[in-house]
């Protein structure tokens, strides 16, 4: 039997296109997924209508989804068929180093993603996904179980939750009575103002550009900002500044990438103040940085999430603390995946839901 897949073809970028491909196989430590709901992510949008004329296979896409357990290996003990899982998209590591010592495996150097870069397990974007066997010989968290309360969309979208609660909550110092700002109105961005407010933030600014205020800004608004700044039209250090004051901004979440938003960021930070990095931006820095070394302002850097994130997020989820339907705009068939990127690229979306609508295909 084959299904069909949303499948990235090329190296550096590479076009998605929809293809057939046989149903993966279950070995004898692996467990077979059937995908209930995986979900566009940010990462997923710098391949969308490149057009690079390859040909070569890279992926299955879609590295945020849930489902359940339809086949384990003979081998496989702690899982069994029926049970509603979500994955954290990890497929491989090396076990040794020392991220991987500690459990920070999606900071493993040699690690590969589902739904990813480069592999050939598979993605949220089809209808079935292997979890390898050789993950949960070392990393037995790579997937859990869904909270009966939980839907699958809602499970499928913890990856940004566990982003947004490892930035916000461990890897930050914010202190209740302190003031938070978060540039990008993203998912990642849209979660880490829930998880200041959750922390006791005062004011949670959200900043974003233009095309934001129609959808983005409101439904910030919902989750617990305070405060929306346009920086297509103010001013945004003076205006988070007049916000918070001089002495009470004492982190600063940056999810945009944009280097406009990490100077803006250093400028309006208090001394001693911190800036979690946690989107990506690939150009050189035109600025200078100087006064993080001047006034003792601190940028760290950000990249996933531990067990940890996972167990606190799903505890969050299943008591309503965190909340994501808001955040859910688009809900359609795999077949409409196109409408659902464009809704996304447009910024008339904030989280696409995909679920499976083809019929099986005999090979």
């Amino acid at each position: 039997m084959k299904m069909k897949a949303i499948a990235r073809f090329g190296k550096e970028f590479g076009s998605y296109r929809m293809v057939e491909v046989p149903y993966p196989t279950c070995g004898p430590e692996d467990i077979i997924l059937e995908i209930k709901a995986a979900a566009i992510c940010g990462a997923d949008m710098k391949h969308w209508r490149v057009d690079n004329g390859s040909d070569e296979f890279n992926s299955i896409r879609g590295h945020e989804f849930a489902g359940e357990i339809v086949q384990v290996g003979e081998k496989v003990k702690d899982w069994k068929v029926g049970q509603r899982v979500v994955s954290d998209n990890s497929a491989h590591v090396c076990g040794v180093c020392p991220a991987c010592e500690q459990g920070d495996f999606l900071c493993c150097e040699e690690k590969v993603n589902l739904g990813l870069d480069n592999n050939t397990w598979g993605g949220g974007f089809a209808k079935y996904c292997k979890i390898p066997g050789e993950i949960l010989r070392i990393h037995k968290h790579a997937i859990w179980e869904i909270p009966e309360n939980v839907k699958y969309e809602e499970a499928a979208v913890l990856d940004p939750i566990c982003n947004a609660y490892k930035a916000v909550a461990q890897q930050s110092h914010l202190l209740p009575g302190q003031d938070c700002v978060v540039f990008g109105t993203g998912p990642l961005g849209l979660f880490s103002v829930q998880i200041a407010k959750l922390m006791g933030a005062v004011n949670i600014v959200m900043v974003g550009l233009d095309e934001d205020v129609p959808v983005r800004f409101p439904v910030a608004k919902e989750l617990g900002a305070t405060h929306c700044v346009n920086g297509s039209k103010e001013d945004v250090v003076k205006r988070c500044t007049e916000i918070c004051g001089r002495d009470n901004l004492g982190l600063v979440v940056e999810c945009s990438g944009a280097n406009i938003a990490l100077k803006q960021a250093i400028e309006m930070l208090r001394p001693n103040g911190e800036i979690v990095r946690v989107g990506m931006g690939f150009k050189p820095l035109e600025f200078s940085i100087n006064d993080i070394t001047s006034w003792n302002k601190s940028i760290i850097g950000h990249m996933a999430y531990d067990s940890t994130s996972w167990r606190n997020a799903i505890r969050l989820l299943e008591s309503g603390q965190i909340k994501v339907q808001p955040l859910i705009t688009h809900r359609l068939g795999l077949s409409e995946y196109e409408k659902g990127f464009d809704a996304m690229a447009a910024k008339e979306a904030i989280k696409v839901i995909f679920t499976y609508d083809f019929d099986d295909i005999e090979d």
